[in-house]
């Protein structure tokens, strides 16, 4: 064979490489983590049914307990919990210095925390499975967000802490806090979660996708020149 389509195919070679390798990043997807979003959207002054999203990201234990802390530094007068088939809700309180002035009166308890406990073994959340725990809340301060630290407690004992955070501008850390953004009052913004479960998180994975299918294309054009090549000689 002439040595100029073997080195085209050589260099088609590690072309598609390439792009395998980067193909297989780019379907990679996004941490799951604990994520907290809003049915119909987050406003200020308003009311609003949460969803916290749980996945089990062990391979080998269950989440037996989930335990949901309630904004210290921002705290609600309401919190109802939606029953959850196969778990129990277990809803803690704490006393405020300075009572809430809410329409209904000054609220001199909140709740803190909320732990949702599965009740079997059969009922707790297995490896590659998922669960959603829902609280209506409200009403939601005038902030841009509101942070839901949360416990998530496996079968072989381990305690993960999704409590942390990041500045502006900041890659995720390695267990953030579910984190809610709140829009405008009478708005309906606000319903999708943290950052990294917005569009921004999908970025890389577009931009490594799409140059993917460059090398790809490269890689065809490669392939029929060496093959004419071969022919003519």
């Amino acid at each position: 064979m002439n040595p100029r389509p073997r080195r085209a195919l050589a260099r088609l070679g590690a072309v598609v490489a390439v792009g395998a390798a980067l193909l297989a990043l780019g379907a990679i997807p996004a941490s799951a983590h604990i994520r907290v979003s809003a049915d119909g959207g987050a406003a200020a002054g308003s009311y609003a049914q949460l969803a916290f999203r749980v996945p089990t990201e062990k391979d080998t234990a269950s989440t037996t307990a989930v335990q949901i802390f309630l904004p210290a530094d921002q705290p609600l007068a309401s919190v109802s919990v939606q029953p959850h088939p196969g778990w129990t809700a277990t809803v803690n309180k704490k006393t405020l210095a300075q009572p809430l002035q809410t329409d209904d009166g000054p609220v001199n308890q909140v709740v803190s925390d909320v732990v949702f406990t599965a009740q079997s073994p059969t009922t707790a959340i297995a490896p590659g499975q998922f669960d959603e725990f829902s609280l209506l809340v409200g009403p939601l301060p005038n902030a841009p967000s509101l942070a839901f630290p949360a416990n998530q407690t496996y079968s072989d004992g381990s305690v993960v802490a999704w409590n942390e955070s990041a500045a502006p501008g900041a890659p995720e850390p390695e267990h953030p806090s579910p984190s809610l953004t709140i829009g405008a009052a009478g708005s309906d913004e606000g319903a999708a979660a943290t950052t990294s479960d917005s569009g921004s998180s999908s970025t890389p994975a577009l931009v490594i996708g799409i140059i993917a299918l460059v090398l790809s294309v490269v890689a065809i054009v490669l392939l029929g020149v060496a093959l004419l090549r071969g022919r003519r000689t």
